[in-house]
């Protein structure tokens, strides 16, 4: 279960991690500049193939669906999985909401970063 759970995490990761388009298609790399918190947590992830091209993708998608204090709280699913677990578990309203966003942000960084 608590694997199943760190899906997003890492499909968040694996939607950007090839870095290739085609014609018309934007690069991963022009990413490479954008920090911020899920960026940080990505690069410090430790995970084989993590670039500064790939997490700043994932930080674009996160900008663009999350606010900062989601962003936060998601970025403390790249070192501790057992944390989403816990949320996507809770009965509160405001954790099944933040999940309902997280949820977002992964399908919105597998469509920007593919």
């Amino acid at each position: 279960m608590i694997r199943s759970l760190g899906v997003i995490s890492i499909l968040v990761l694996a939607a950007c991690g090839g870095g290739r388009s085609g014609p018309g298609e934007p690069s991963v790399a022009r990413f490479a500049a954008t920090t911020g918190p899920i960026a940080s947590a990505c690069m410090g992830s430790g995970r084989k193939g993590v670039n500064r091209a790939t997490c700043g993708c994932v930080q674009m998608a996160a900008d663009q669906t999350l606010t900062g204090a989601d962003q936060r709280r998601g970025a403390s699913f790249f070192g501790d999985p057992e944390r989403a677990h816990a949320v996507r578990l809770s009965d509160t309203p405001q954790d099944d909401a933040f999940w309902e966003r997280w949820t977002e942000f992964g399908r919105a960084a597998e469509q920007l970063c593919r």
